[in-house]
């Protein structure tokens, strides 16, 4: 039986990786940039090929992957919280840049048999623990939130889609809360999550028809940040 290291690097295509995940059960598959970090949580249930692009589709999950952008894999044992095990799949671009992450919540178990298939990686050393930064209140009014608030008070169907190179997610649904906490602004569902720094949204770039709405997150610099909210039923007012 192959002893399974805390932490490695695995040797293995990224493509073979990714379409192991539905054997994995309850995952998170998670990516940030530009101070957004989006979250969708349940089961894979399949994964198919779109262009080169790997698609991971379920009730739960809407995730398109591009294998070819992944230089580096590494697999972590290590985080535990209680009794509870949450490894993590870390793929990681040229730069050495985590591209996304998959993290299993059913433990090591089907974690490591859904893995079992590519033998042990190469043993890297426990990655040092960051120091966690300020975390200040946030005005729930500010620019950050105002998609959300809008989302929340009509009541609308909104999709928000998250892109970077080489990794697109997108959820659907309606926002019930916006939790503006601990340096953030939240959207907690059972299915997915939505962490939104504060102060990394200068302004929303609105197109549409004024009634189903497209708006587009700026940085400080005015540069898309790959966070994008559909299907709002008016423009922000800023």
């Amino acid at each position: 039986m192959t002893e399974n290291n805390p932490r490695e690097r695995l040797p293995v295509p990224a493509a073979s990786v990714i379409r192991a995940l539905p054997s994995m059960g309850k995952l998170m598959v998670t990516a940030k940039r530009a101070g957004a970090t989006h979250e969708r949580i349940g089961t894979i249930e399949a994964v198919t090929v779109d262009d080169g692009w790997l698609v991971c589709s379920g009730v739960e999950h809407d995730s398109r992957m591009d294998p070819s952008a992944v230089a580096t894999i590494i697999v972590d044992r290590t985080s535990v919280m209680g009794e509870q095990a949450y490894p993590r799949i870390d793929f990681l671009d040229v730069d050495a840049e985590c591209l996304f992450s998959v993290v299993g919540f059913n433990g090591l178990e089907p974690f490591d048999a859904a893995l079992a298939q590519f033998g042990a990686g190469e043993a890297l050393p426990e990655k040092p623990v960051e120091p966690r930064g300020e975390r200040p209140n946030v005005d729930p009014e500010e620019i950050g939130t105002r998609p959300f608030n809008l989302a929340r008070d009509t009541k609308a169907n909104i999709m928000i889609a998250f892109s970077r190179p080489g990794f697109v997610q997108k959820w659907t649904g309606m926002v019930e809360k916006v939790n503006p906490a601990m340096g953030f602004i939240n959207i907690m569902r059972a299915d997915f999550h939505l962490h939104l720094k504060a102060g990394t949204v200068s302004d929303w770039r609105a197109s549409g028809d004024g009634t189903n709405m497209i708006h587009e997150a700026l940085d400080q610099d005015g540069v898309p940040t790959g966070l994008v909210v559909r299907g709002l039923p008016a423009a922000i007012t800023t």
